[in-house]
C-alpha cells in the first residue's frame, strides 16, 4: 500500500455484506471500491450543521421524508432493545435503501451513470 493511502476496516452484519457484494458485482466494482464510493456519496448527502440546527431538525433536512434521525432511532427502538450495531444497521440500512432507489431512478432517467474510469457515479452528459 502506498504512503498516501490507508486501510480502513469496519464490521457489518453478514447479510449487509452480502447485499453490498451483490450490488458491487452488479456494478462491476470491487467491494472496496463499492464501499469507498458509497461512503463518499453518503458524505455528500449530509451537510455540516451547527448544534442548534442539529438539536431541532426541520422537515427540509437531508431525509426526503422530513424524518429526523431522532425519530428514526425511536422508531427502530419501538420494537424492543437493540445493540449499537443493530441500531446502526437499522438507521443506515434505511438510508442505503433510499440512496439505492434514488440512484436507480436517476439512472433510469439517464440523469446519472456509473463511470469506473472517473471513479464512480457522474452526472450524464445529455
Amino acid at each position: 500500500m502506498s504512503d498516501d493511502r490507508r486501510s480502513v476496516k469496519t464490521y457489518v452484519p453478514a447479510e449487509q455484506k452480502d447485499r453490498w457484494r451483490e450490488h458491487a458485482d452488479e456494478l462491476d466494482m470491487s467491494q472496496s471500491e463499492f464501499v469507498r464510493t458509497m461512503v463518499q456519496a453518503g458524505r455528500r448527502g449530509f451537510s455540516t450543521v451547527d448544534s442548534k440546527t442539529a438539536a431541532e431538525p426541520g422537515p427540509s433536512g437531508s431525509n426526503p421524508q422530513g424524518e429526523s434521525l431522532e425519530t428514526r432511532v425511536e422508531a427502530a427502538l419501538a420494537d424492543g432493545p437493540l445493540s449499537w450495531d443493530e441500531l446502526v444497521e437499522r438507521v443506515v440500512g434505511d438510508f442505503e435503501d433510499q440512496l439505492e432507489e434514488a440512484l436507480d431512478a436517476l439512472q433510469d432517467r439517464n440523469r446519472v451513470k456509473y463511470n469506473g474510469r472517473k471513479g464512480g457515479y457522474t452526472l450524464s452528459d445529455e
